[in-house]
């Protein structure tokens, strides 16, 4: 079986579209020579993700990105044991929108479609499930300073 883990964190330096694209395809090729799954999900300056995996390759990961200097209060929220994998065909999903780069309906269509999305998986286990609460609780109550 699987272990995961939930965890959130806040970008220390807003990256453009290019540096997230280098860092996801890093990201993709070391998740699938490690077996790792999961679902990052980017917004507004902030990361949530579910990882999936080997505990050990899982949780030396979760200590890679804690120490990453792209990444600030990183946060650990969920954590399961011997669980079936909720994304067992996603080596990293990530849809590249940002508020502040993105026309306004656009990006509330994007939010509808995540929302959706949330309300519709069905996930395997209680990480999964805080995962896609966290999310919807983030689309939904989006940082007053922004």
């Amino acid at each position: 079986m699987t272990y995961t883990l939930t965890y959130e964190s806040e970008i220390v330096k807003p990256m453009d579209s290019h540096e997230m694209g280098l860092l996801l395809e890093q990201s993709r090729n070391n998740n699938k020579r490690d077996d790792i799954t999961g679902c990052l999900i980017y917004y507004m300056g902030g990361f949530i993700q579910v990882l999936e995996g080997d505990k050990t390759k899982v949780l030396e990961l979760y200590e890679k990105i804690k120490s990453d200097e792209r990444h600030k209060n990183v946060h650990m929220f969920s954590e399961d044991d011997d669980v079936e994998r909720s994304f067992p065909n996603w080596g990293m999903a990530y849809y590249p929108i940002d508020a502040n780069s993105t026309n306004k309906n656009e990006f509330e269509q994007f939010k509808r479609n995540l929302l959706l999305l949330a309300d519709f998986t069905e996930p395997k286990h209680l990480t999964a499930k805080l995962f896609w609460d966290r999310t919807k609780f983030l689309i939904t109550n989006p940082p007053e300073d922004l």
